[in-house]
């Protein structure tokens, strides 16, 4: 039996709802775009997030080397595009007023989450945030969501210069939290970025399936699958924990 002493967390989608969040501020440029333009809103939103879904999916170390501003501005560019507007001018100003949006969100950490990050650090556990996400926008969300105070060490892919599921980035985290990856554990939403990553690092891989996400026949499984982040404490091997 494993008895894990280290636990990594991926943010978004798992320690707290960052779909509704960056939906909810695409709608709001989306409305505004609309009214200018004569675009449905709700079309355009389903662009973006299809643009955005791209971005993210294939996000590589090389991506790192560019501001998220700019990256959010092609994304705009891509989805108003997709609706039949060449306009680089409107996409900068959507980027633009994506980003006010984006920080007017309320940003909560998912039910139990907070019960979770207590219970393994009054067992001795060292916590981590393993993210793809940029520091320019990132440790923003961190303050806001009360993680600071919570964890242990933070891991951005712009900061680290590495992406998930690479993973020397998981080992990375491990030697920085004094650990090492048979006794540590990564909690994530991603299979092919979570859980595969973690699982070729040697770490017990957990994923949070909020997505339904199929795996692929034949591919690694994960150590253990969850549907809320509150049912994580039943999943890892942490000596003496008690619920």
């Amino acid at each position: 039996m494993r008895e894990i002493d280290t636990v990594l967390f991926d943010l978004d989608d798992t320690l707290h709802d960052d779909t509704t969040a960056y939906l909810a501020a695409a709608r709001t440029v989306a409305e505004t775009i609309g009214a200018e333009r004569g675009i449905d809103p709700g079309t355009l939103v389903d662009a973006y997030e299809r643009a955005a879904m791209r971005f993210w999916s294939s996000l590589t170390a090389e991506h790192l080397t560019h501001t998220i501003a700019g990256q959010r501005e092609r994304m705009w560019y891509e989805a108003l595009l997709e609706v039949g507007f060449d306009d680089r001018a409107l996409a900068q100003r959507a980027a633009a007023r994506y980003g006010v949006a984006r920080a007017g969100t309320i940003l909560e950490l998912a039910p139990g989450a907070v019960d979770v990050l207590a219970a393994l650090r009054a067992h001795g556990c060292k916590l981590g945030l393993v993210t793809n996400g940029f520091a320019a926008t990132h440790h923003e969300k961190i303050e806001r969501l009360g993680l600071r105070r919570l964890m242990d060490a933070f891991f951005l892919a712009d900061e680290v210069g590495m992406v998930k599921p690479d993973p020397e980035l998981f080992r990375h985290a491990c030697r920085v939290l004094g650990s090492d990856p048979a006794r540590t554990a990564m909690v994530g939403d991603r299979y092919a970025r979570d859980v595969v990553g973690a699982l070729e690092a040697g770490l017990f891989a957990v994923l949070l399936d909020v997505h339904a996400t199929p795996i692929p026949p034949g591919a690694p499984q994960p150590d253990a699958v969850v549907t809320s982040i509150g049912a994580v404490l039943d999943v890892i091997p942490v000596a003496r924990l008690s619920r």
